[in-house]
């Protein structure tokens, strides 16, 4: 286990020097300049006051002086201003992480809530009606990126319906009602392709287990389908499931970024974009690192999920 632990930490400071090096240079030779976000255009005809801001960010200085001078300070926990905002990067990140964390979680929870009992229902009633129907569905729900799915629900249940709001965001300081109108269009809009690749990975699993030797014994001993599902089938069963969860929650954070965008949300991936826009290298910075470090512990966490789940796995460790 130390080992595996040691391992996973080496796994992720690499991985945070590449992507925040190669990310420091995609952003640099982007069109444009970052001194447009500290200087307005009509006042840049005055060249020694620009001269004199770039020196001051370190705007001249070589672009790899530039990333060891961040990374010295980000490794002391500063993460530098912001160009654009003047405020502190770790302010900003801070004050606009729980909204996305929230979107992610009621995304991730409600796909886990409707998703396990139809993958182990439909495999369990393998090629009868329902399990076509259901089939049917989630591959209609695959097919529909969450973007375009978010302008499905905002135009029914916002526009027509005026049941949710269409855009803005209710922080839970002001009440669970007004945060649950918020979130959940943009929850949804994530959670249905969730859903179907959940559904479909469980159901294949579950129909390969429910073939097994023991679950053949266990009918012979007179046990009762629901015992057997849920007791023998659904533990086994669930291996690939954590891998798919654990992999998608990762790749969740990009499908939130878009959505935050679409629906006016003012989290972590509003600020992103924007920042991409204005040339704002410090938040791109940070944004990306945080990104990364997230993908890496979500990972490592799916890991020892496995052991958890698998007792042969943990035996190996």
């Amino acid at each position: 286990m130390p080992k595996f632990i040691a391992s996973r930490l080496t796994r992720l400071v690499l991985t945070v020097l590449v992507v925040t090096f190669v990310t420091f240079v995609g952003v640099n030779v982007l069109p444009g300049d970052a001194i447009n976000a500290l200087i307005p255009i009509q006042s840049q005809t005055d060249r020694e006051f620009v001269e004199q801001v770039r020196e001051e960010w370190g705007l001249n200085d070589p672009m790899i002086v530039r990333y060891g001078r961040w990374l010295g300070d980000a490794v002391q926990g500063d993460l530098g201003d912001s160009i654009v905002t003047g405020q502190a990067v770790t302010d900003e990140i801070t004050h606009r992480l729980p909204i996305t964390l929230e979107i992610m979680a009621v995304a991730v929870g409600f796909s886990l809530l409707v998703a396990v009992p139809l993958g182990a229902f439909t495999g369990y009633r393998e090629g009868r009606r329902s399990d076509r129907v259901v089939s049917g569905v989630a591959q209609a729900g695959l097919s529909l990126p969450s973007f375009v799915t978010g302008l499905i629900l905002i135009y029914v249940f916002a526009l027509k319906l005026q049941w949710f709001p269409a855009v803005g965001w209710n922080r839970l300081s002001n009440g669970i009602g007004p945060n649950l109108k918020t979130v959940a269009l943009p929850a949804l809009a994530l959670a249905i392709t969730e859903i179907a690749v959940y559904t479909r990975v469980l159901r294949s699993d579950m129909i390969a287990t429910l073939k097994e030797n023991y679950i053949l014994s266990a009918r012979a001993k007179g046990l009762t389908d629901r015992f057997i599902l849920f007791r023998h089938g659904l533990r086994p069963s669930l291996l690939t499931l954590v891998t798919v969860v654990g992999l998608n929650i990762a790749a969740l954070l990009g499908g939130v970024l878009v959505i935050e965008y679409l629906f006016a949300i003012p989290g972590i991936g509003k600020r992103l974009f924007s920042a991409i826009q204005q040339r704002d290298f410090m938040m791109v910075q940070a944004i990306t690192m945080l990104i990364t470090v997230f993908y890496v512990v979500v990972n490592t966490i799916t890991d020892l999920t496995y052991m958890v789940v698998d007792p042969r796995i943990r035996r190996t460790n």
